[in-house]
């Protein structure tokens, strides 16, 4: 199954000033980015949908919008580039199902083990027990 592709209307972009140090520009200039992708509202499967929802992630709010705050890069496209490379990895983690896990027996060969070492061990405690002395 090949990567899922995000519509670019369903993704609201705004820019907004960075946090920390940033010299001079600091105050003039809005390079951060907030992407907004709202999850129930998408043309997202709707298994992929449940999974993103059923994530535990900070990023997500309770009305299922999921907020991507990227500010590491000095340019506005650089961090809307980021923005966007991240939102495509959160949403392909979760494409795929996950694998259900099937109960297995233990071999036979691995309870036969397992019964004479309780029997080996057994014995070794058994030779522990204290001698009475008459007295």
């Amino acid at each position: 199954m090949e990567a899922l592709r995000i519509p670019t209307e369903e993704i609201a972009l705004s820019a907004i000033r960075a946090q920390g140090a940033g010299g001079q520009n600091v105050n003039k200039v809005s390079s951060a980015i907030h992407l907004r992708f709202d999850i129930a509202a998408s043309s997202l499967p709707d298994g992929v949908k449940a999974r993103l929802l059923a994530l535990r992630d900070s990023r997500i709010t309770q009305d299922g919008v999921l907020v991507i705050k990227a500010q590491q890069h000095r340019t506005q496209e650089s961090n809307k580039f980021d923005a966007m490379v991240r939102l495509n990895e959160l949403v392909n983690s979760v494409a795929h199902p996950p694998k259900a896990r099937k109960a297995t027996q233990p071999t036979k060969a691995s309870r036969r083990r397992l019964r004479e070492d309780k029997a080996r061990r057994s014995g070794l405690k058994a030779q522990r027990i204290k001698v009475q002395q008459d007295g």
